[in-house]
């Protein structure tokens, strides 16, 4: 039986050439969780996020720190 219902699939992390992010609204404190490519310096948004424990499981899953993520507005 085919689902109907499809998850989001993570994308893989390589610390080489992806730097892990928070995109951070001045206005309404929203975050956008994601990846910077080294290369190209374009931020891909994987999730977003409204308050500190999603943050948190983001940087679980992946292995990182709060600290380890680039903050940008």
């Amino acid at each position: 039986m085919m689902s109907w219902f499809h998850r989001k699939k993570a994308p893989a992390y390589d610390a080489e050439k992806l730097q892990p992010a928070v995109r951070r609204s001045y206005c309404n404190r929203e975050m956008s969780l994601g990846f910077i490519d080294k290369e190209t310096g374009k931020f891909r948004e994987y999730c977003g996020a409204s308050t500190q424990r999603e943050l948190e499981d983001f940087c679980r899953k992946y292995g990182l720190r709060p600290e380890d993520l680039k903050t940008i507005y």
